[in-house]
């Protein structure tokens, strides 16, 4: 007789809580933190050398209990945090990490119900921590100018949401051609985030679809970036005085009396700038200030030392800021792995 195969499980998001079922993941914890993710389904069985755990043990119980696989060991079973999910999911071009991406959602006020427009996808993880914000009555339009970037994280959106979500849109072009098309009648957006190569060149289309005092935001990775924004964000004259910062985040080991920073730590993983579009219009403020002698002399923002301070108008590609490629392989594997891992 043809032993039939084991049934599918039901496909669930990640963004859930309660007791566990079929289709969900769960993050199993031993003694020494090790972790491991399973996806709950019929019959299943978690394998290690220590044992097997049987995912009937699972279904339907509390989310934290502590189980036994055959051999004895304990695990600790939770439900994936977002953080981690970010942190471990498929990617093809580099993720904004939760340090990051805690401080854009509230130093770029995502409330319930925003109207945010994105650009630079990358592998969805700020997407989704968009998307989760803005909730079931605002919405999400991300825009990526390549292909296989929103191809992968489509993917990873809809593994977390176990489906399409239905208030997020996702339009392959550049922001500059794209934004303006998405609000014929006028301003319609309360919220920019960016995370891209030259953010300064989408300013006069971040301002005509910015509704008065919607925020502007953007992630860069260089001082240069950095100077460029905030130039031409004061050069259109209808924003707000730029903010800038960085931040870092050291852990602690806690053992007894023992209780010191960790030697690794999370520091530079890239800059937020933050301005706000005034009444359309109106020209903003200026404000007063006493700079440093020769910061704004036009001669030595135009010296070619000092490119990229000032807001030349010269063009950049990745090359300049560093930027690494994605090989093509590196992208079918991360489908690959999204794929699989629904069900792993």
């Amino acid at each position: 007789m043809t032993q039939q195969p084991t049934p599918r499980a039901p496909r669930r998001g990640l963004d859930r809580t309660g007791s566990f079922d079929l289709g969900d993941k769960v993050q199993l914890a031993d003694t020494k933190n090790r972790l491991h993710t399973i996806t709950l389904r019929p019959g299943g069985q978690f394998h290690t050398h220590r044992g097997v755990l049987e995912h009937d043990q699972l279904i339907g119980a509390e989310d934290g209990v502590v189980v036994e696989d055959s051999r004895g060991t304990r695990y600790q079973a939770l439900r994936p945090l977002y953080a981690d999910y970010m942190l471990s999911m498929p990617r093809g071009a580099a993720i904004i990490y939760p340090k990051d991406t805690a401080q854009i959602l509230m130093w770029g006020d995502i409330f319930p119900g925003a109207r945010v427009l994105e650009a630079g996808v990358g592998s969805g993880g700020l997407t989704t921590a968009l998307l989760r914000a803005v909730g079931e009555e605002g919405s999400v339009h991300s825009i990526e100018r390549r292909d296989d970037f929103a191809q992968v994280a489509r993917e990873n959106v809809e593994t977390y949401f176990g489906a399409p979500h239905p208030t997020w849109d996702l339009t392959i072009g550049d922001f500059q051609d794209v934004a303006p098309t998405l609000c014929p009648d006028g301003p319609a957006v309360d919220r920019v985030v960016l995370d891209m190569l030259a953010p300064w060149e989408c300013i006069d289309a971040a301002a005509e679809v910015l509704v008065s005092g919607g925020v502007f935001l953007t992630y860069v990775a260089t001082v240069t970036q950095l100077s460029r924004t905030a130039e031409a964000l004061r050069d259109h004259g209808e924003f707000t005085e730029p903010f800038a910062w960085e931040s870092f985040v050291r852990p602690w080991h806690l053992e007894g009396l023992a209780v010191r920073p960790e030697h690794r730590m999370n520091a530079h993983t890239g800059f937020l700038l933050t301005s706000r579009r005034t009444a359309h219009g109106t020209k903003a403020l200026t404000r007063v200030r006493r700079p440093a002698p020769g910061s704004r002399v036009e001669e030595e923002l135009a010296d070619p030392a000092n490119e990229g301070f000032g807001g030349a108008s010269t063009e950049w590609g990745p090359q300049d800021v560093g930027e690494r490629g994605v090989a093509p392989r590196k992208l079918k594997r991360a489908l690959r792995d999204i794929r699989q891992g629904r069900d792993r």
